[in-house]
């Protein structure tokens, strides 16, 4: 019997009949009364010290065999309590806890007296953060705080969104993903790879979280126009999803973050001895797309139909797996759709009586757009082709029109109509005067005061007559909102 077998068996007698808060001991199939160990010393002999005595203190945490490999499974029963619950992000405050608190969660001791309201943790917080005049700096110190205090994070991303959202997110997060390997400190989400081809079911149940509503997965071969980052992706995900949880009121535990890791082609990658992916080539093919189908197959699998998936890949694998998969699984559209839906209970009338134009033809753009016009048609009974023609799409080069459609991508030509060319938003906007102006590009401070005047000369704001109209001007107020999403 090895000592970690040991020091492990004489944990779980020890444990018996006191009053300890967790138990530890090892899944094995033999009964404890029955083990005895290679020399022949019995279980009670163990207990009872006489092999292996030595003086001194006990390890009673197994520091002494902590580089040993653990072939047996340790395990634990515990409650959040004492210092495990200061270990949990999810439900740790810190030096908020009050006296009540610290009184029954045994944290006497383990706190420093003084006991903060979250208010001022946070007042500490950023003054801390506005120290730091690298933002790859503020991004680190505000994962370190998610992975301590996730309700914390979560107030001082919410009251101070527009000065913590360019860190969490863009610009910042793409070059954390590039140095991910670096700054790497603990696993944030979950990493598939092509290695786990038959048993991605299994992965999925690794994550100790059941009731998912919201995934984030990317493989990592497009990050924010920076190329191909592989496993290192993952701050995307990471960061998409507490901005759903900040903006959207999605509980953190129902989010799941994932990188699906095939390889990357980026060779200072490839060469990185930091690199925390697959040293190899990208999967492509027939390989890729029988795992891609494994994988979502698994995700409805494990947590049904309703699981909303948010893809992050590459445009040619991205529009070919959005065709495949968007009457099967949810996707962001559909959120888009929602909204759109549940705004007609204000303005009236229905998705056929307006027109719609979006500023961004990619794929978020082109599936967004796909979706309205296929519930269009869904209501109305007309040919989608007939319906797409209320959707008008702006990119880099302006309107999507005839006239461009021999230079289009294959999946922007069936959003070319006939128009003239219009270069910019602003004309476009006053050209097709919209009922319903949809952002989906990443360039920024593109909705612009001129943008929102143009929309609201046009479009009669519609009010149920239970509102109660207050001081400020509708137009104005709208306005303002709108200027201050600057990333729109």
């Amino acid at each position: 019997m090895s000592s970690l077998q040991r020091h492990f068996l004489r944990r779980v007698v020890q444990g018996v009949g006191r009053e300890r808060k967790s138990r530890w001991g090892l899944i094995t199939e033999r009964k404890m009364a029955n083990v005895v160990n290679d020399g022949g010393d019995s279980t009670e002999e163990i207990v009872n010290g006489a092999v292996g005595g030595g003086g001194g203190v006990e390890d009673v945490y197994g520091e002494d065999f902590a580089t040993e490999e653990q072939f047996l499974t340790p395990w634990a029963v515990s409650i959040a309590s004492g210092y495990n619950l200061m270990r949990d992000p999810r439900h740790n405050k810190g030096t908020a806890f009050t006296e009540k608190e610290r009184d029954a969660h045994y944290l006497r001791g383990l706190l420093p007296p003084a006991i903060f309201t979250q208010e001022l943790q946070e007042k500490r917080l950023m003054h801390n953060l506005r120290q730091f005049e690298v933002p790859l700096q503020r991004y680190m110190a505000m994962m370190d705080l998610q992975e301590r205090n996730e309700r914390l994070f979560y107030k001082l991303l919410i009251d101070n969104v527009e000065e913590l959202l360019p860190v969490v997110y863009t610009p910042t997060v793409g070059e954390a993903c590039q140095k991910y390997g670096s700054i790497f400190r603990r696993p944030q989400g979950l990493y598939i790879s092509g290695f786990f081809r038959g048993k991605i079911l299994e992965v999925l149940k690794n994550w100790p979280e059941r009731n998912i509503q919201v995934i984030v997965v990317t493989d990592g071969e497009r990050i924010l126009g920076l190329g191909d980052l592989g496993c290192q992706g993952m701050g995307i995900p990471v960061g998409k999803l507490s901005l759903y949880t900040a903006l959207g009121g999605i509980r953190p535990s129902a989010c799941l973050p994932i990188t699906i890791d095939v390889g990357t082609n980026n060779e200072k990658l490839l060469n990185d001895e930091f690199y925390i992916g697959l040293k190899q080539r990208r999967a492509t093919g027939q390989e890729y797309a029988e795992l891609l189908e494994e994988f979502m197959t698994a995700v409805k699998q494990n947590y049904g139909e309703k699981v909303l998936v948010q893809e992050d890949f590459a445009n040619h694998n991205a529009f070919d797996l959005l065709e495949k998969y968007t009457r099967s699984h949810l996707g962001t559209a559909s959120v888009v759709l929602a909204g759109l839906i549940a705004a007609l209970k204000l303005v009236g009338g229905t998705l056929a009586d307006h027109k719609f134009l979006f500023l961004g033809a990619g794929e978020a753009g082109t599936g967004i757009a796909e979706l309205i016009a296929l519930e269009i048609s869904k209501q109305t009974k007309a040919p989608v082709e007939e319906t797409r023609k209320k959707i008008w799409l702006v990119d880099s080069k302006g309107l999507i029109v005839s006239s461009r459609k021999e230079s289009l991508q294959h999946f922007k030509k069936p959003w070319a109509h006939d128009h003239e060319p219009v270069k910019n938003l602003l004309d476009a906007v006053k050209a097709i005067k919209p009922t319903v102006l949809i952002g989906s590009s990443g360039a920024g401070r593109t909705f612009t005061k001129e943008v929102v005047e143009a929309m609201a000369s046009f479009n009669e704001v519609k009010l149920p007559s239970s509102y109660k109209p207050k001081s400020f001007c509708l137009d104005d107020k709208l306005i303002e909102c709108l200027l201050n999403c600057r990333n729109h």
